[in-house]
């Protein structure tokens, strides 16, 4: 059962991730990249990692996608006024994925013989046990990124009334 659900996330990742490149509507391509999102989600509830799920939820296809869509609405994105891009640049793209690729495809190669033999463990991913080890291994730096976001936040309100005021 487990692996249906799992082949069945896969595919529409993947379905999905095509259709983020492919789409000529950018908004569409938002959109077919929050259900990739959703999929990849899937993934960490099937791994018993709940938590990792939503939290991938609330950022990314929250958040970010918010941002992404903010940014597309404010750029004008007509084909008209888009400059054509010369034969070199789009080589140059080619040749850049394909050595990516290639990269990838070999680091691949190498953590695939290394993590054969790992078994899981499956409370790694619950609420609790990130609780724990969050608030009695890593108190001082979670009270630290807090106070760190507390004053990015004050300062971001300060600069924004400074600069409403002018």
């Amino acid at each position: 059962m487990i692996e249906i659900a799992f082949f069945s996330l896969s595919i529409l990742a993947v379905i999905f991730a095509i259709l983020v490149i492919t789409a000529k509507n950018p908004v569409h391509s938002v959109l077919f990249l929050v259900m990739t999102f959703f999929s990849i989600a899937g993934h960490f509830v099937l791994l018993n990692a709940q938590f990792i799920a939503v939290v991938h939820v609330i950022v990314y296809a929250g958040a970010i996608m918010v941002l992404f869509l903010f940014v597309i609405m404010l750029m004008n994105l007509n084909k008209e006024s888009e400059p054509a891009k010369p034969l070199w640049l789009k080589l140059s793209g080619v040749i850049t994925s394909g050595l990516l690729l290639l990269v990838l495809t070999a680091v691949f190669r190498k953590t695939v013989d290394k993590t054969a033999h790992v078994l899981p463990n499956p409370d790694i991913g619950l609420v609790k046990n990130l609780g724990m080890t969050l608030f009695n291994d890593f108190l001082l730096p979670f009270e630290l990124s807090a106070v760190l976001f507390l004053t990015a936040m004050v300062g971001a309100v300060f600069i924004g009334k400074v600069k409403a005021g002018n």
